[in-house]
């Protein structure tokens, strides 16, 4: 029972140091508003992915979907980033730096 009991909080404290981070793979899709990006990838808001649904992530968007907006310290969707402009460059400067 005690061992159970501290694999649970691990796993509690694990999830709630785990910062979640967009996959920069789709990085051409940040910001194009055409409901390309797929869940995990960096969005600007809902218009970005394919699912609907930007999450806020600590200040950050990452796509995600709907039933899954508030895991992993999500805190739901329609998040519109407040810094979009230096987002979508930051965005811009990893497609360059991936060449696709």
């Amino acid at each position: 029972m005690v061992r159970i009991t501290v694999t649970i909080m691990l796993a509690f404290a694990a999830a709630a140091l785990g910062q979640i981070t967009p996959n920069v793979a789709g990085s051409r899709n940040v910001g194009n508003g055409n409901g390309d990006q797929f869940i995990t990838g960096g969005c600007v808001n809902n218009a970005d992915c394919g699912s609907g649904c930007c999450a806020n992530a600590s200040g950050v968007g990452v796509c995600s979907a709907e039933a899954a907006a508030f895991q992993n310290g999500k805190n739901g969707c329609d998040f519109v980033d407040p810094n979009a402009q230096a987002t979508i460059a930051a965005a811009q400067a990893q497609v360059e730096k991936q060449g696709f």
